[in-house]
């Protein structure tokens, strides 16, 4: 009777293999501000990670000091040193890919990860889930 409690009590605290977990990823979780891109040094963007695998990319090109935006939405999941962006819709229109990245280093406050297979590097810091885009004028 022990061992099948025991067993009971085992089963009950392991994570459902094949399934990401996002609540053991919360590292991930939150609100991040980087800047750059591949074809734009001065490019900024907002990725906002959610507990429950969803996110949102907020992206800000600045020309001539006017703000180009686009908005992309879908899931996020990590598998081992890779973050996978499910990305679902662009600007409210389906657009279904996956971008993949290697996660370097990763703190409360920051992370390190290059785009796959550019590898191109992204420095992005945690900011507060409230936070907005810069003005264009500030960087420009």
């Amino acid at each position: 009777m022990r061992a099948a409690l025991l067993l009971v009590a085992l089963l009950a605290a392991a994570p459902v293999v094949g399934q990401p977990s996002h609540a053991q990823d919360s590292y991930m979780t939150g609100t991040w501000f980087g800047r750059g891109q591949p074809d734009d040094a001065l490019s900024m963007y907002i990725d906002r990670m959610h507990a429950d695998g969803s996110w949102r990319g907020e992206y800000r090109a600045c020309l001539r000091g006017r703000p180009l935006d686009q908005v992309q939405t879908g899931r996020w999941t990590l598998e081992g040193d890779r973050l996978l962006l499910h990305i679902e819709t662009v600007d409210g229109i389906s657009a279904p890919r996956t971008d993949v990245y290697r996660m370097l280093a990763h703190s409360d406050r920051s992370q390190k990860y290059i785009a796959l297979p550019s590898g191109f590097a992204y420095t992005p810091q945690r900011v507060e889930d409230g936070a907005k885009m810069p003005p264009c004028d500030l960087i420009s």
